[in-house]
């Protein structure tokens, strides 16, 4: 086995011959790591936790720690991770509880984004993607084939059903149905012009008030966004700024928040 010899290892831990220990990683007794698995560098890992084989766990992931669940008393509890699951930097991975069944399971394909958090007794499946930042509660189930993307979060116990799609930002605290394509309300505004911040920038106030003209026209009297641009044109004297505000809008290939 290639063990990096600033990796410190206990003598309880059972590495396979073909994994791979990178510099500065921390296993502790009862992790068990299968073949063809590598841990690249400042993993830590505690157990009862069984990684299976060919997994990749990129740096300063943690996984098998205790649960932050106020609940937990210490009681012996697991973590068991599949084959083939790409773990990466700063995802946080917490052993079950006793309330929960005592395990926390992640199958097989995974791919778990940077900064995700997997919480005490929840079970992840197979093929499963959960983008940057996604946190999953206590006791959530995701089923195989799910896509849950970045900065989502999901409340304790709600289950993700096989093959959906869950937007990013969502706040999830019912069931998402299987098959399903689901995001919660996004809301998004534009508030006028940045005042504050042109002013800081040394922007004229002439500048500043006629782009507020501009905003309101945008978003407050009612027009569609090519009747507002005509007004705008029509109504606010032009300048650098505004003609820039046009253009922006008009070269839009995604729509604008308004």
């Amino acid at each position: 086995m290639a063990i990096h010899p600033t990796a410190i290892v206990d003598a309880a831990a059972l590495i396979h011959e073909e994994a791979e220990i990178g510099p500065y990683c921390v296993i502790g007794a009862e992790v068990e790591i299968g073949a063809g698995s590598k841990l690249m560098a400042h993993v830590y890992a505690e157990g009862p936790t069984a990684i299976g084989e060919d997994n990749i766990v990129f740096p300063f992931a943690s996984i098998g720690v205790a649960s932050q669940d106020l609940k937990y008393k210490g009681e012996r509890a697991y973590t068991r991770i599949g084959r083939r699951n790409r773990i990466r930097e700063f995802v946080t991975i917490h052993r079950g509880t006793e309330g929960g069944g005592l395990e926390t399971v992640i199958g097989d394909d995974n791919l778990l984004m940077a900064y995700s958090h997997i919480a005490h007794d929840a079970r992840i499946g197979s093929h499963c993607i959960l983008g940057n930042a996604v946190t999953l509660a206590g006791h959530v189930t995701i089923g195989d084939w799910a896509i849950v993307e970045a900065f989502s979060g999901v409340h304790q116990f709600c289950r993700i059903g096989r093959h959906c799609f869950v937007g990013g930002y969502s706040v999830v605290t019912q069931d998402v149905l299987p098959y399903s394509m689901t995001v919660t309300p996004r809301e998004s505004k534009v508030y006028g012009a940045n005042k504050v911040g042109l002013e800081r920038r040394g922007f004229a106030a002439e500048t500043i008030e006629r782009l507020q003209t501009a905003f309101r026209i945008l978003t407050r009297a009612g027009l569609n966004t090519t009747q507002a641009l005509e007004r705008i044109a029509a109504e606010v004297a032009s300048c650098p700024e505004i003609e820039e505000l046009i253009e922006f809008i008009r070269t839009a290939q995604r729509g604008i928040i308004k």
